[in-house]
C-alpha cells in the first residue's frame, strides 16, 4: 500500500492541534518558535527514553573518496512501550538511522544511547526485522524460529518447545517442517517476526518489513504485529515510505528531511487502540492527521525530486 498523496489545504486549527513535538526532538526553541509558534515548549517532560539520538551526524566515504553527509544534527527519542515510524523522501538516511540505533554502523559525530547507555556494538535486547527475508533458507520453520534461543545457549529441546508456541502465536502451526522456499512471502514475514520476536527484545527496529507484500497480506502482517507489540511492550522504530502506513501503526511519526537528515518534525498519533489498520484509516481523524504530516513530507520529496532530476540531467 503505497498511499495515495493527499496534498490538500491545512486550516489553522488542525495545524495547532497536530503541531510538531520541537521540544522531543531536541530543535532549538527559537527554530521552533519562529516556524510554529510556541505550543512545544509546553511540552510536559516524559519517562526517561529507551532511544536517543543527540545531535547525530553520519558521515560515508564515496567511491571518489569524499565524504557524504547522510545525517546531520539528528535529534530522536522514543519513550518505552513506544511505536514510532520514520518516514521521509527516498534515500535521505532512514536505514542509516536504524544502523546507528542498533550498533551496526557508529555515528560520525554525536551519541546514540539505548537504554540509557552510549551504544557501543550489537544489544541483545534489540531485535531488527529487515526488508529483505533474513530467514534461514537451510532450516524449516521449526529450527528457523528457534535459532535465537539456540545461539543462546539453550537445549534444542527447549528452544523447539519455545519455538512452536511463537509459531501459534504467529499463525503458522502445522508449517514447522517447511522451508522458507516452500512458503509465501506473508509466511515468510510471520517467520521472521518469530524469529525476532522469541528473544523478547525490548527494542523492535523494523525496515520496511512489509513493502514487498501484496495488499491485502500487509494489512493482514500490520494487524498481526500491533497485536504481538501490544503484548511485549517494546520500542518499535519502523521505517515506511508509506504514510498511511505509519500513521495506522504509530504512536509517533517523524519525519525526515531530504539528505542530509534531520528531523523535521515528530506528530502524535492519537487515535484509539487496539487499531485494525483497514478500518482505522477511514476515520476522519486519520485523514486530518494525514493532511498535517503530509504538508511537511511533501515538501522534502519535492526537494529530493528535484535533486534527483538535476542529478539526471548533469
Amino acid at each position: 500500500m503505497s498511499g495515495f498523496w493527499r496534498g490538500c489545504p491545512v486550516d489553522t486549527m488542525n495545524r495547532m492541534r497536530f503541531m510538531p513535538t520541537w521540544s522531543r526532538c531536541g530543535h532549538n526553541d527559537s527554530q521552533a518558535a519562529g516556524r510554529h509558534g510556541t505550543f512545544a515548549a509546553m511540552s510536559p517532560p516524559g519517562p526517561a527514553p529507551t532511544i536517543e539520538l543527540r545531535g547525530v551526524y553520519k558521515r560515508f566515504l564515496t567511491p571518489t573518496g569524499e565524504a557524504y553527509t547522510a545525517l546531520r544534527d539528528l535529534n530522536l527519542e522514543v519513550q518505552p512501550g513506544e511505536f514510532c515510524s520514520v518516514v521521509g523522501p527516498t534515500g535521505c538516511g532512514k536505514s542509516t538511522t536504524l544502523a546507528l540505533i542498533s550498533g551496526l554502523e557508529p555515528p560520525s559525530a554525536g551519541e546514540v544511547q539505548v537504554f540509557g547507555k552510549p551504544v557501543t556494538g550489537i544489544d541483545k535486547d534489540i531485535g531488527y526485522v529487515f526488508q529483505t527475508d533474513a530467514v534461514f533458507p537451510w532450516k524449516n520453520v521449526l529450527d528457523n524460529v528457534a535459532a535465537g534461543p539456540r545461539f543462546r545457549g539453550q537445549n534444542k529441546r527447549a528452544a523447539h518447545e519455545q519455538a512452536r508456541d511463537w509459531i501459534a502465536r504467529v499463525g503458522l502451526t502445522g508449517f514447522e517442517s517447511h522451508y522458507p522456499h516452500q512458503l509465501s512471502g506473508g509466511m515468510r514475514k510471520r517467520v521472521a517476526l518469530a524469529q525476532t520476536l522469541i528473544n523478547n527484545p525490548r527494542i523492535i527496529l523494523m525496515d520496511e518489513p512489509f513493502s514487498a507484500l501484496d495488499v491485502q497480506t500487509r494489512t493482514l502482517m500490520e494487524n498481526e504485529l500491533l497485536a504481538l507489540w501490544s503484548a511485549s511492550g517494546a520500542s518499535v522504530v519502523f521505517v515506511t515510505h508509506d504514510l498511511e502506513e505509519a500513521i495506522a501503526l504509530s504512536d509517533r511519526v517523524f519525519v525526515l528531511t531530504a539528505g542530509p537528515a534531520t528531523i523535521k518534525g515528530a506528530y502524535q498519533v492519537d487515535l484509539p487502540r487496539p487499531r485494525n489498520v483497514a478500518e482505522i484509516r477511514f476515520q476522519p481523524r486519520f485523514n486530518e492527521i494525514y493532511q498535517v504530516i503530509w504538508e511537511d513530507l511533501r515538501q522534502e520529496v519535492l526537494v529530493s525530486y528535484e535533486r534527483a532530476k538535476r542529478s539526471i540531467a548533469a
